[in-house]
């Protein structure tokens, strides 16, 4: 079997790198002493890191790559709730649910990884 190092840096360090902003946002609302915004914000990246470590297709070699990403992605949509929450909603940052729309290109790895798995690459 060969040796999958930089694969499973890539979906460690990708993953975590996504949830980066949420980190920093939940520092300033708590240098901003908005303690439940700041402390939920660090809860979520905490879940997150969480939830990547344990979905990791190497756990669960295999499950297709989509069902491993389901919880990643949930993570995430449930960081974004919880950043128009802590803005006050959408209408009070000057956006409408129309502007979510740009976050469908997110979903693309959905439809370019389909079925694919973590042991498909060890079969020779």
């Amino acid at each position: 079997m060969e040796n999958k190092t930089g694969q499973k840096i890539g979906w460690t360090a990708g993953w975590m790198g996504g949830f980066i902003w949420v980190f920093i946002l939940s520092i300033v609302f708590l240098f901003h002493e908005k303690y439940p915004q700041g402390l939920l914000g660090l809860v979520l990246t905490g879940v997150a890191i969480v939830t990547i470590v344990f979905f990791a297709p190497w756990r669960f070699p295999t499950t297709s790559y989509w069902k491993l990403m389901l919880a990643p992605y949930g993570m995430f949509l449930l960081s974004i709730v919880w950043a128009i929450w802590s803005y006050g909603g959408l209408e009070s940052i000057g956006l409408t649910w129309w502007n979510l729309l740009w976050l469908l290109p997110l979903l693309i790895p959905f439809g370019s990884l389909s079925k694919r798995k973590w042991s498909d690459s060890n079969v020779q």
